[in-house]
């Protein structure tokens, strides 16, 4: 597994139920086809994502968030930059958790400056920042690579509510 693999899943998942191709993904995410349809292929071996390449694995998806995610992609937080929120400081934590501390992926057109999170993907923020699901599809998943044990916990039930 890459780190954009799981940015990958993520976007599929943000569509819910509407139909999607290969090149819409390449499209919207700004990774080349010919990356998510590798992507994909190491899902289906990963157990992912079904043989058919179209159905997400939502239970095994939420174990390897919750249990790998902080493991295979740790991240600390960084400098001060420029950027767009994500963890705790992005939808839908922010509403519930309040901190003096901002935690932005860097981005030059970021309207927050706060301590840099490494995103799964250089043009996650982009994508982020066209798709609403999406970007609280991410958001949550930095709180589990940054958060603490009571951010996480509220990271896992508010990707429970949006992936099943």
């Amino acid at each position: 597994m890459r780190p954009h693999d799981i940015v990958v899943l993520l976007k599929i998942a943000s569509k819910k139920d509407r139909s999607w191709y290969m090149k819409d993904l390449s499209y919207e995410l700004g990774i080349s086809g010919s990356e998510v349809s590798e992507s994909i292929n190491r899902s289906v071996i990963a157990g992912l994502i079904f043989q058919d390449k179209k159905r997400l694995m939502m239970t095994a998806i939420l174990d390897f968030l919750q249990y790998g995610l902080p493991y295979v992609y740790p991240q600390q937080p960084g400098a001060l930059v420029r950027g767009v929120a994500t963890a705790h400081s992005a939808p839908p934590l922010n509403k519930v958790i309040e901190s003096h501390d901002a935690y932005v992926w860097p981005y030059g057109n970021g309207d927050l400056r706060g301590q840099s999170i490494e995103p799964l993907h250089p043009n996650v923020p982009e994508a982020c920042l066209k798709d609403e699901k999406f970007y609280e599809l991410m958001s949550l998943c930095d709180v589990l690579r940054v958060g603490k044990a009571r951010e996480k916990n509220l990271a896992i039930e508010e990707l429970k509510m949006r992936l099943c």
